[in-house]
Order: structure tokens, then C-alpha cells, then sequence
């Protein structure tokens, strides 16, 4: 399709008000080829001729010939550029000249793994070369011909977890014979969950060191910015070659971002990002342009396939049905259906959660669109990079919301074009989740002195607090697991909360399931919750029983929830001091109350009411960083303003709203709170904390990186065209305060004064 001819179109198109902000044509690339090192085992070599194989893009063949030499590597290349190969081959080859040779692949999803088995099954080299998938699905027969056989197990990190390591006795030979440890979609690894899988690869490599085996890591990434510190994070081992040079062919890609119209010019209020994104979807499917809409949160997949089916119903009947939803909570069954009829062309188009950010074969889209920023560059690309096979053209819209971060990268596109992607964000020395993994490591063969330095500095102190408690016992050199159960079943890795929450209709049926941190503000009483297109009303959320009641509801609207926080000081680790203020970095306890929610109208987004809610606090030990304003520069800002707490509540919004800038970020991941005067400060003082018992590394990484925070918070409040404060720079739809007080000229002074000369440019930074 001729998408400069399309977006001409557009711009005389009725609904058409402006929204196109900017547009950026990417050129394309021919591919760039390199040699490897040593000739391919003959087998090999006819297989990948047999899938029109004959060469290696440069990237392909350098970590090729990096894993053949022994050496753990990690490929940091864009979506689609044929990074399979770049594991496949050495492990392949390996396996073909030392058949007692063994591997694991580690895929986040089981949809991954399957998707990649297909790939192997291509190769055409079963059962010289035997692989299989070991997870949930997988027999009790089958398991037991998967440990005796297989060269390469395809797994994700929960079955490691919950199935391999604590019957480690069972793999004996597989783990006396790893080689390699293939890691994929390792950006994926950030947060609480990749904290959890830094600690179960450090487990397993404490059982290799056992059994005699030093696995070589294969690792493969969407573009980040620190892909050695990462690796080194998760995996524990150090010194990894990294391959980011691309040399795989790309087509030209037209991206546009496409900010939505004002309709309050006062308040700065525009029309819904759902809206405006599945105008977009349904015009691009009319056309049978094969189209996926990512978005940022279920709700939010359901909400667009719900406004497409009923504009499609008007517009083009016959496509109603040609359009899905696709997101997390939904059953394998329905998963594989839709993954399929991508496949095969039966859907034109897509609305999905991040779920199909990942790289699962979905055939050729030709269009995506972005509801939203993903929250970091890496993901944009990634989404982006979803639309278009080889060297043919391809379409991204990113649509905006009223967000800061996302107002700032409307005003300022080149920031996004010129930037590097950012941190990932990994802290797999946070104590709670640690001690978890201690004793899921007891349980598997008692510790050791020895096993201190493979599981980390804090392993040390995390051992004397759960000799006090009782559950591991020192016997000598070694600690022993002192209870009977089975402490990994007790281990969520993708959470600190335990095991999600049901959802279960009027009738006891399962619909879906959500994480214990999101239950309270997705699940409370009232709340609309939206599952494959339809809509259901929570009943009742019965917290002890870990589940909510639902029944189906025809409403017209959706709605958010809105919370509290009050915050303790238990210690500051280390302080910086700057021109005119000082931070710190340390441990706090942070207590949240989800208070209330919004009804907000389907479309329009006008809020219907506010209503109260009364649920019970929720309390945890994280990090933060935190600011204190001198008593000299709140004179001074007195002379401008008297309202000092709307200026720290309105900085803090939006200096929140632009973390994503440093390290992607989800809603849930960062919080902040401000006060007047703290108790533990006796000072103005502006906290950002991690979202997550124990710290996931964010608050340090803002801490690290506060001048460049404030600047660009700066640069949004003096950007933004509203007057008294808006969405798009102060206003969050998550403060529980009803974003009161607010004073976003308080907060532009403050920073001011905080910072010292005004820039009016703020530097991209990698």
C-alpha cells in the first residue's frame, strides 16, 4: 500500500482536525552479510539450505561464531531480524558434533515456546536432533521421555522454578551435560519478575557447578540500552559479547504520531485515544490493511474491539467478525485460536495487550497502531516492528493520551526519533524476593558457604534473617531447609503477591484471573470488567478467598480507581547534594488505600461520578528517592505563590508521568506522594518509590538520574498550553486526592528555583 498516498487521505478525511503531529520516514536497509569462522556440520547445512538459507546476515554470523567459541553472547537487534538463528545454530551444531550435549530455551510465554518448537520442526533434523517443550501442558509420560531424550528442552522460567530445579535428581544427566541456556525476549526480565528469574538462573547454575557443567548463556533482546549490565543481572555471569549491529534487510517505514484533537482549549482536553485509535484501525481494515492496535492494559484491548465491531457494524458488516481481541487472562484455547487466524489471514486485525509484543509468528501485518506510548523506546520499536516482513513497507501510528510523557514526545518528536533506548531496570538483590528463592534453593540441596557468591552480596544477611525465623537451620558449613512443604509452590515469580485472583461469574465459571497488586483497583465492587468483548460488573471481591464475582452488565461506561499513600522513612542510604537542594535514596514503608473509582462514559471518557470505596490498606518495605526544598527557596517561591503543596503535588505528577523517559515503566512499577513538611524530613519533601515490596531498581535508577528527570519535567510544564494544569502535564487519573491541590506555575517555579537556570531545550540522553 501507498502509505503516503493513505495519509493524504486522511488529512481530508471528515474526522481529520489537525491530529497528525509529526512524521517520520524511515528509510530501508538491504542486508549486510558476514562469514562464519568454521564450517557447519553437514546435516545442519542441508537443513538450512532447505529453507532457502544460505547465507548470514552480519549480526547472525557474529554471534554465531562468538557461541561456537565458547563465549556467553547476547543479540541486541530490532523485531524480525532473524535472531532464531543466532541460537539455534551453535546449539544445534554443538549437539550434532557431541550428541550427549543438552539445552535449555527459556521463552517468558508458552506461546513462544510453541511458536519456536514450529521452527525447529522446520528444520527437518528430528530425531538426529531431539527437542521438546516441557511446561503446565505437558503429560507425565511425556516428561519422562523429555528428560531421558531430548537434547533441547523449551520451557519458560516458571516450570525451571516450580518443576525442574526442586526435582533437580531426575535431570542428573541433563544438567551433567548443559551447554547452553538460551534466554529470549530477555527485556521482558525487568521488575518484580525479573528479579524472580535472576534468582531461579542463579539456582540453576548452583546445581550445573553440582553435577559438573559451566552453561554457556545465549541471550536475545529487543534494543535496550544496557544489554551487558543486563545480562549480567540475570544471569549472574559477566563478560557477555554484544551483538547489536543489524544487518537484516528492513523496508521503509512511514511512522506518525497522531495527537488527538482539543475539544477544551481552556482545560486542554482532547478527544478519547480509543476513540481516535479505532477510527484509525477500522479505516486501515476497510481497506483489508492487515492491522494490530497495541494497547497499554486489557481494559483497554476489549474497549477498542467493542467501539471497531460497532463502527465495522455500520461501516463494513461483513468484517465484524474479521476483527479480535488478544490479551493475557484469556484461556490457552482462545489464545491459540486467535494466534492461528492471524496466521492464516482470517483476521484483518487485532487489538492486543503487549501479549503480542513479543515474537510470535503472527504472519505479515502490514499496519500497527499504538494506543498510547508502551512506555519505553525499546517497546515502541518493538510494537512498531510487529507491521512489515523483509523490505516491505509498513505503517505505525502512535496515538497519544493526555498523558505528560506522551504530550512531551508530541512536542517534542525528534527526542524520540534521536534517542537511544533506555535502562532496563533489574534489582536481583531485592531482600523479600531473595529470601524466597534461599529457601526454594535449601529445599533443592542444602546451602553452602560456597553458594554465596553465585547467589549475591545480600545472600548473607537474607541467610541470618531466615535462621531467625526458623526456616533454614545451620548445621556446620551448611543450612538446611527446616520445613516440609515445598516452598516454590509458594514462589509467584511474576509477582510478590502470591497466587491472582478468580474471576468467576454468578455461576462459579471461570472468566479470568488478575495479580494480586492490581486485584484491589481492578476488581473492587463496582468495577467493569471486560473479557473477550464482553462486559461483566464485579459483584463482590471476596479478598480471603482470593476471587471476585462478576455478572454480565450492558453499561456504557468503564471504570479507574483512585488511591492513597502515606509514607514512613526507615533510612537513607546514600544522599547527593546539588546547587540549591538534596536528595537521597534509601528505605521507606509505604502504606496505599484504594479510596475510590471514576464511571467514566464509553467513547467520550466523561466522568459519570466518583464513587467511595472501602477496602483495607495495603502496606510493604520498598525503595524511593526522595527531595527536600530548603527553607531559603520556599521564601522565595512564596513571593510567586502561597499554594507550596500544589506546587510538590503537581511536580510530583508530572515527574512521575516522565520516569517511562529513564526505564520502561508500567502504571503499577512507580508512586509517588508529597508533603508539606515530612516527619521524618521537618522539609518540603517529594518521594518516588517503587511499586513493589522490596524495590525493582526504578527509584534508584530516578535517583541516578534526577537533574535529567527535573529538566525534562521542566520542559513539559513550560510546553504544555493550559493554564491552570491539565492531563497532559500535571492532572493523574490515578491520585486519590482528586489531583487537589494543583499548582502547575507553583511547580514551573519551584523548578525554577530547584534547578537554577532555565533551558528551553532538554537533551536526549541514552
Amino acid at each position: 500500500m501507498d502509505f503516503d498516498g493513505y495519509l493524504q487521505d486522511l488529512r481530508r478525511s471528515e474526522f481529520y482536525r489537525g491530529q497528525i503531529a509529526h512524521v517520520e520516514r524511515i528509510p530501508g536497509q538491504s542486508a549486510r552479510y558476514g562469514e562464519l569462522k568454521r564450517a557447519l556440520h553437514p546435516e545442519l547445512e542441508r537443513a538450512l539450505r532447505s529453507q532457502g538459507i544460505r547465507q548470514f546476515y552480519s549480526h547472525q554470523a557474529e554471534a554465531i561464531n562468538a557461541a561456537l567459541e565458547g563465549q556467553h553472547v547476547t543479540i541486541v537487534t530490532s523485531t524480525a531480524s532473524g535472531k532464531t538463528l543466532c541460537y539455534n545454530v551453535p546449539v544445534i551444531q554443538t549437539v550434532l558434533e557431541q550428541p550427549r550435549a543438552r539445552a535449555f530455551y527459556l521463552f517468558p510465554t508458552k506461546a513462544l515456546a510453541q511458536d519456536q518448537l514450529g521452527k525447529l520442526n522446520a528444520l527437518g533434523l528430528f530425531p538426529t536432533v531431539r527437542f521438546a517443550s516441557y511446561d503446565g501442558d505437558t503429560s507425565a509420560d511425556e516428561r519422562r521421555a523429555v528428560r531421558r531424550s531430548a537434547h533441547i528442552v523449551l520451557t519458560n522460567p516458571d516450570m525451571l522454578h516450580l518443576g525442574i530445579l526442586p526435582g533437580h535428581t531426575q535431570w542428573t544427566s541433563f544438567l551433567a551435560n548443559l551447554r547452553y541456556v538460551v534466554i529470549d525476549e530477555m527485556h521482558v526480565y525487568r521488575g518484580v519478575f525479573g528479579a524472580h528469574v535472576a534468582q531461579v538462573l542463579r539456582r540453576l547454575r548452583r546445581l550445573c557447578r553440582h553435577y559438573g557443567a559451566n552453561p554457556q548463556f545465549l541471550c536475545c533482546s529487543a534494543t535496550i540500552a544496557n544489554p551487558q549490565e543486563l545480562t549480567e543481572r540475570l544471569t549472574g555471569v559477566s563478560d557477555p559479547v554484544i551483538v547489536d549491529k543489524n544487518g537484516a534487510p528492513a523496508g521503509r517505514r512511514t511512522f506518525v504520531f497522531w495527537n488527538p484533537p482539543l475539544i477544551d482549549q481552556g482545560n486542554n482536553t482532547r478527544v478519547s485515544t480509543h476513540t481516535e485509535a479505532t477510527r484509525l484501525f477500522c479505516d486501515l481494515v476497510s481497506q483489508e490493511v492487515r492491522t494490530i492496535v497495541f494497547t497499554k492494559a486489557r481494559k483497554s484491548a476489549e474497549l477498542i474491539l467493542r467501539y471497531a465491531r460497532n463502527q465495522l457494524q455500520t461501516k463494513a458488516p461483513e468484517l465484524v467478525d474479521r476483527v479480535a481481541a488478544y490479551r493475557a487472562g484469556y484461556t490457552l484455547k482462545e489464545r491459540r485460536q486467535v494466534e492461528e487466524q492471524l496466521f492464516s489471514g482470517q483476521l484483518l486485525g487485532v487489538a492486543s495487550t503487549n501479549a503480542l509484543e513479543l515474537g510470535i509468528d503472527i504472519g505479515g501485518l502490514q499496519a500497527s497502531i499504538l494506543t498510547g506510548y508502551p512506555g519505553s523506546v525499546a517497546s515502541t520499536w518493538q510494537q512498531a516492528g510487529r507491521a512489515g516482513r523483509g523490505e516491505a513497507p509498513a505503517l505505525s501510528v502512535l496515538v497519544a493520551y493526555d498523558s505528560p510523557l506522551e504530550q512531551f514526545l508530541m512536542n517534542n518528536p525528534d527526542y524520540f526519533f534521536n534517542r537511544t533506548c533506555e535502562h532496563v531496570a533489574l534489582n536481583p538483590d531485592n531482600p523479600r524476593i531473595l529470601r524466597e528463592h534461599l529457601l526454594c534453593a535449601a529445599y533443592e540441596q542444602a546451602l553452602s558457604e560456597e553458594d554465596l557468591t553465585l547467589l549475591g552480596p545480600a545472600a548473607a544477611g537474607c541467610l541470618k534473617v531466615l535462621e531467625e525465623e526458623g526456616t533454614l537451620v545451620r548445621r556446620g558449613s551448611r543450612w538446611l531447609y527446616n520445613a516440609g512443604d515445598y516452598p516454590a509452590a509458594r514462589v509467584n515469580i511474576r509477582s510478590t503477591g502470591g497466587a491472582p485472583f478468580r474471576i468467576e461469574d454468578i455461576f462459579g465459571k471461570l472468566v479470568g484471573t488478575e495479580e494480586p497488586a492490581r486485584a484491589f483497583r481492578a476488581l473492587h465492587p463496582g468495577a467493569i470488567y471486560l473479557h473477550m468483548g464482553e462486559t461483566y460488573q464485579v459483584e463482590e471481591l471476596d479478598i480471603e478467598g482470593r476471587r471476585a464475582i462478576v455478572r454480565p452488565a450492558a453499561v456504557n461506561y468503564y471504570t479507574r480507581s483512585s488511591s492513597t499513600t502515606h509514607l514512613v522513612v526507615l533510612r537513607a542510604r546514600s544522599s547527593q547534594n546539588f546547587a540549591n537542594f538534596t536528595a537521597y535514596f534509601g528505605e521507606v514503608v509505604v502504606t496505599n488505600k484504594v479510596v475510590s473509582y471514576q464511571r467514566k462514559k464509553l467513547y467520550t471518557e466523561e466522568v459519570l461520578s466518583i464513587e467511595p470505596l472501602d477496602l483495607p490498606e495495603q502496606t510493604y518495605e520498598t525503595e524511593a528517592l526522595w527531595f527536600t526544598v530548603p527553607a531559603s527557596l520556599c521564601l522565595l517561591l512564596a513571593r510567586f505563590t502561597q499554594d507550596l503543596l500544589g506546587s510538590l503535588h503537581a511536580l510530583e505528577h508530572a515527574a512521575i508521568g516522565l520516569m517511562p523517559l529513564l526505564s520502561g515503566t508500567d502504571p503499577d512499577d512507580v508512586g509517588g506522594v508529597s508533603y508539606f513538611q515530612h516527619p521524618d524530613t521537618a522539609l518540603p519533601s517529594v518521594f518516588i518509590y517503587d511499586g513493589y515490596p522490596g524495590g525493582v531498581g526504578l527509584a534508584e535508577l530516578a535517583y541516578e538520574n534526577l537533574l535529567f528527570l527535573l529538566e525534562a519535567t521542566r520542559s513539559l510544564l513550560q510546553q504544555c498550553p493550559c493554564e491552570e494544569g491539565c492531563p497532559s502535564c500535571v492532572q493523574s487519573p490515578l491520585c486519590g486526592n482528586n489531583n487537589q491541590p494543583l499548582d502547575k506555575r507553583g511547580a514551573l517555579e519551584l523548578l525554577n528555583l530547584l534547578l537554577g537556570q532555565k533551558q528551553s531545550v532538554v537533551e536526549a540522553r541514552g
